[in-house]
């Protein structure tokens, strides 16, 4: 790998403006003239960033030549040249990081470092997520007395996301004497990202606060999709339909309604908080609808107890030859166990689901043994929990109990939980309860008489 330093030209997050060129080479060390500056070239075989050798080609002041740095380069070499069993991600107490190495590197070679090889080794940090890379490599910006642009800072905002340093991130955002829409975009994205969704929607109305001040009237300028789904996201968790709202009009006002991505986001944020027109006003305006967004309707319409309508939409995914997912069958299957028919539609649905090789599934495998367990048929229950022992969840074996219970198996009950006990599954507090009830006793006393195991 060859990493050639020529100018320090640099472009947000697009690594192909970088003047960074890679490729295999053999170990050597030499220095070349071209005009009148001197290159010098060094080679690591073996180092943690190379696959399999680093290059790094400096171009270096005429001096006195008390010493050549070919010289430096060669210590510089051995020092830095890892185990042969390393991996070149790895860290570990006989490897330094790659990060490190680079830049003992350059700090030993006495020459500033360029601004493109500070973008690379923050784009080495993204990759990784190595923390304690990403606070030294800012750390050693911050030393060398250059003044980063705004292109380096956004890309240290990304690197601090990335690596989940939030805090670190939220603090050079605020130290930074500019900010474009990239610096936003990043900053909240990190936010909703961490699950703090309040936040992130203060920064994002902050953000529009601020361009309504400098009378700018566009939204956002940043791509539309990825940051609004961010916020769209973070006001379906914090049920904030009224941002929600504003965001779809100006969605339908710039004529970017229909994108799929924001439109199931719109959906889910409609269903969520109850506005189920709202969810329907997005669905019907859609030019192509894809399997997230069928989905999203269903269990809409299964939120809201429109059973009916959940097997019409299942049925016309498959007249339209839309592929169904396991969440599509989780969705429909919990519908069919409210529906009146002893299970027929239900079983319709399980059939579905062995013919596309889904019913091993996690949530599908659970919402049919809940399914067969609410409409009566506990053996059918029984065969479907057995079918996948490998990759049955605690919610699997808690349905199939439920199944015992609510339908008068009480020794049934009591010996599956031993079941669940030798599996190391904890069943629910409640339905230990409905187990002691089921018993005749509601002492958990009298149950600890040889029946149940977690008494």
């Amino acid at each position: 790998m060859e990493i050639t330093y020529t100018s320090p030209k640099s472009a947000f997050y697009n690594n192909n403006h970088n003047s960074l060129n890679m490729y295999n080479n053999n170990n050597n060390i030499h220095s070349h003239n071209n005009g009148k500056k001197i290159y010098s070239t060094v080679s690591v075989n073996n180092h943690p960033l190379s696959r399999p050798s680093l290059q790094i080609q400096l171009a270096l002041q005429q001096r006195p030549k008390r010493r050549e740095p070919k010289y430096h380069l060669q210590k510089l070499q051995q020092l830095i040249k890892p185990s042969k069993h390393s991996s070149w991600r790895e860290t570990t107490t006989t490897t330094t990081s790659t990060i490190s190495d680079v830049l003992r590197l350059m700090d030993a070679l006495g020459l500033p470092t360029p601004i493109d090889i500070y973008a690379s080794l923050i784009k080495e940090c993204c990759d990784t997520r190595d923390i304690a890379s990403a606070v030294e490599l800012h750390a050693h910006i911050d030393s060398s007395g250059i003044r980063p642009g705004l292109p380096l800072l956004n890309r240290l905002l990304l690197m601090y996301v990335s690596c989940g340093l939030i805090e670190n991130a939220h603090q050079l955002f605020d130290k930074m004497p500019m900010k474009d829409s990239n610096s936003w975009a990043t900053v909240i994205a990190g936010y909703a990202e961490n699950d703090d969704y309040e936040e992130a929607i203060n920064l994002f109305v902050e953000m529009q606060n601020r361009r309504r001040y400098h009378n700018n009237d566009d939204m956002i300028e940043f791509p539309i999709s990825w940051i609004i789904v961010c916020i769209l996201k973070a006001c379906f968790h914090t049920m904030n339909l009224e941002l929600g709202k504003q965001i779809h009009g100006w969605l339908l006002k710039v004529g970017n309604s229909t994108n799929m991505f924001l439109s199931s986001s719109l959906i889910n944020l409609y269903g969520k908080c109850g506005c189920v027109e709202g969810a329907d006003f997005v669905f019907d305006h859609m030019h192509r609808r894809n399997t997230v967004i069928w989905t999203a309707k269903i269990v809409n319409n299964c939120r809201e107890g429109r059973f009916d309508e959940v097997l019409d939409d299942f049925k016309e995914m498959g007249k339209l030859r839309i592929k169904k997912n396991s969440f599509t069958f989780s969705s429909v299957l919990r519908a069919c166990c409210r529906m009146e028919d002893d299970g027929l539609c239900g079983q319709q649905v399980h059939a579905s689901a062995i013919k596309l090789g889904l019913e091993s599934d996690d949530y599908v495998q659970c919402g049919v043994v809940d399914m067969y367990g609410k409409c009566g048929l506990v053996e059918d229950a029984r065969k479907a929990f057995e079918m996948n022992e490998e990759k049955r969840n605690a919610a699997c074996w808690n349905a199939m109990l439920t199944s015992y219970i609510h339908h008068g198996f009480c020794i049934e009950a009591i010996k599956f939980l031993y079941q669940m006990k030798a599996a190391g599954i904890q069943p629910q507090e409640s339905l230990l309860n409905e187990v002691r009830f089921a018993c005749g006793s509601k002492s958990p006393e009298n149950v600890t008489d040889g029946m149940c195991p977690w008494y």
